[in-house]
């Protein structure tokens, strides 16, 4: 005789389990869009501080300019960005921070350019505009190569972009730069533009040359 009682105990059981299971992730992947959208408004405040901050250059040493900007909070967002994309799919809530994200991050580079000009600050930048694994195998390598190089040198930006993003100040990017989808991954150093993978060694060089050209401009400068 079947023992129907036992069969129904095992059910509720494992229908507890999986409701269980279904309720933590739900609660956990609620909690971290909850932490995006904080540092979203946080970086938020950041910026209007920052732009603050350089509209009143004319007024205030340098000494007293920040040379961090956003950097750390973007890089942050960055992580939990990651953790959206490979937890929560293509949701919109993730898209739509990605394209806040990339907002930030044109919005940071032009501060810290201006600031880099105005002071004298010891900076270098590389745009780096990406796709998916399937569309680009060398986009993943690259990014490694800028995470090491960015590391080592604590005065370099890195500012990544994802080829796809729906967003026009992204586009207006690449249509600047004439970057294409089929030449990815690629990279913008002083202006020039990189296609294809480029090694830690060759990036570092040129990084290092970057440098050179701002500790020579001052002296150009004066000879003018």
């Amino acid at each position: 005789m079947i023992d129907w009682k036992k069969y129904l105990i095992v059910f509720l059981i494992t229908a507890t389990l999986f409701l269980s299971a279904s309720y933590l992730s739900n609660y956990f992947g609620g909690k971290k869009i909850g932490e995006l959208q904080l540092i979203q408004d946080k970086i938020a405040i950041d910026i209007l501080s920052s732009e603050t901050q350089y509209a009143l250059l004319s007024d205030l040493s340098c000494r007293n300019v920040s040379g961090t900007l956003l950097s750390g909070e973007l890089a942050e967002l960055g992580k939990k960005l990651e953790w959206g994309e490979e937890n929560l799919g293509d949701s919109e809530e993730v898209r739509n921070l990605k394209r806040y994200y990339s907002l930030l991050e044109i919005k940071d580079y032009l501060l810290a350019k201006k600031i880099s000009e105005r002071c004298r600050v010891k900076s270098a930048f590389i745009l780096y505009f990406y796709t998916t694994l399937e569309k680009c195998k060398e986009c993943e390598r690259e990014g490694l190569v800028l995470t090491a190089l960015r590391d080592k040198y604590p005065e370099l930006r890195v500012y990544s972009f994802d080829y796809s993003t729906d967003l026009s100040a992204v586009q207006s990017m690449l249509n600047i730069f004439k970057i294409e989808d089929t030449k990815l991954p690629a990279l913008v150093i002083e202006d020039e533009v990189l296609t294809g993978f480029h090694s830690l060694e060759e990036l570092e060089t040129r990084v290092q040359e970057s440098f050179k050209l701002q500790e020579t401009k001052p002296e150009e400068t004066q000879k003018k």
